[in-house]
């Protein structure tokens, strides 16, 4: 069995994040960045499905040249192969073109699973993982908190409002993960001495079979039109109580109404 996931190297989330105002594109600096912590459910997910099944785990990934950190945390936690498309020529890209990008690497390796998270922790769009399985021509499963494959079917629960769905679909599928799949391991000493010596197989856009015209600022179809800053209006109800009782129930009634009982 052959598992892709799909890791990203983003700002750490812990630590406050500039936007450019002229650019409109958050400010980057690969000495503040990091493995996306949603990715490493993925990796967990795709490390157990191969202890299990047997096969190998790639990671790809799409960014600068120093995203090669957060492979090699990909690698000490166990993953044996990685991809790395870097090209300046991708700076800018929108979720489409990262979409284009990642499913011609994907699409080179064959999987039978491809895992991706819910969505990134810097952007939150959500929208590559559903964009590359239509690339890919893969049902998508997604929201997955458990899944079992027995030959060539995936059986998964996925979580939504009020419970669970279980789920199947045949292989090969892309499926997106939350944080329920499965505590990531914490990566050994030995693990990370061992993924510096691991291979990163680098590739610029021509090597996945796109024009510079088609990637970054460029090619992108999507623009950040403005910014503004989050307003956030408490809003407050005061109830009286005369000693007769009545606010009890009025103070039922209210938290009712804002669904919060």
């Amino acid at each position: 069995m052959k598992v892709a996931v799909c890791g990203k190297f983003i700002p750490d989330p812990n630590l406050t994040v500039g936007v450019d105002l002229d650019s409109k594109r958050l400010v980057r600096d690969p000495s503040q960045s990091i493995l996306d912590p949603g990715d490493e459910f993925g990796i967990e997910a795709a490390l157990k499905l191969v202890e299990q099944h047997g096969g190998e785990v790639v990671v790809v990934s799409m960014g600068p040249e120093a995203a090669d950190a957060a492979i090699r945390r990909a690698m000490a936690m166990g993953v044996e192969r990685a991809i790395l498309v870097t090209d300046p020529a991708l700076e800018g890209s929108d979720a489409l073109t990262t979409a284009k990008v990642l499913s011609k690497v994907v699409a080179s390796e064959s999987p039978d699973v491809v895992i991706c998270a819910t969505e990134s922790t810097d952007a939150y769009t959500g929208m590559v993982p559903g964009a590359m399985a239509a690339m890919l021509d893969m049902p998508q499963l997604t929201f997955v908190r458990s899944m079992e494959i027995d030959g060539t079917t995936i059986t998964a629960q996925r979580d939504y409002e009020n419970g669970y769905q279980t789920v199947k679909a045949e292989l090969p599928v892309l499926v997106t993960v939350t944080a329920s799949i499965a505590e990531p391991r914490y990566p050994s000493f030995k693990g990370m001495m061992q993924a510096k010596k691991k291979p990163i197989d680098t590739r610029d856009v021509a090597a996945v079979g796109l024009s510079p015209g088609e990637a970054g600022e460029q090619g992108a179809r999507e623009r950040v039109v403005t910014l503004s800053k989050v307003e956030i209006e408490k809003q407050t109800r005061m109830i009286e109580d005369d000693g007769s009782g009545d606010s009890v129930d009025e103070i039922i009634a209210y938290l009712k109404q804002v669904q919060a009982i």
